[in-house]
């Protein structure tokens, strides 16, 4: 059910993407995240091991319709990455905000709205990943843009809005015992946008 949700809204972004007119825009973007997912428990007695954050790196589509308040859907690959002690979990991803903007003096603007997010891929060094509990999940996007004729800067803070957990089985860890990691985004994302 959650793919179909999925492919609908990409489809519809796609349409409303593709239909630039008079007040609308298309163009593509990219740019670095600074970022770390959730906890890591090695085992169920274990205190949660917070990650250190890495850089990762997102591209992908936008459309924006509307000037001083606008509705933006955006289309991105992202990866993540995020160090457990020795351990690196790293992630890669579709992500779908659609984001509600204002424009509050000249140039610069505002923005808020859903992020939709279905996980490509996912690896932990040397693990074996079972299950993430959901490959589809929604977060929060909210942040500042400046936009300068068809050049646009933005930094936005990215969170998902509830725990969707990893699970495995690691070389060394005790037979039957099952670690889990949060795969949950939390992220500060800096874009550079060109509309064509």
């Amino acid at each position: 059910m959650s793919k179909l949700i999925f492919s609908t809204f990409l489809i519809t972004l796609v349409c409303l993407s593709a239909n630039a007119q008079k007040g609308r825009s298309f163009g593509i973007k990219a740019g670095l995240n600074y970022n770390a997912n959730g906890d890591y428990f090695e085992s169920i007695g274990d205190n949660a091991q917070n990650p250190d954050r890495n850089i990762g790196y997102h591209i992908g589509v936008f459309g924006k319709i509307g000037n001083r308040l606008y509705i933006r859907p955006e289309l991105i690959y992202t990866t993540t990455k995020s160090d457990y002690d020795s351990d690196v979990f790293s992630m890669q991803k579709i992500d779908a905000p659609v984001l509600a903007g204002f424009k509050i003096i000249g140039p610069l603007s505002v923005f808020a709205g859903p992020s939709f997010q279905y996980i490509l891929d996912s690896d932990f060094e040397g693990i074996d990943i079972d299950s993430i509990e959901n490959d589809f999940s929604v977060g929060l996007n909210f942040g500042i843009g400046v936009s300068l004729n068809k050049i646009g800067i933005d930094l936005r803070y990215e969170r998902g809005f509830s725990s969707n957990e990893a699970t495995f089985i690691g070389n060394n860890i005790s037979e039957g015992a099952v670690s889990r990691i949060d795969t949950r985004p939390d992220q500060l994302i800096l874009s550079f946008s060109i509309a064509l």
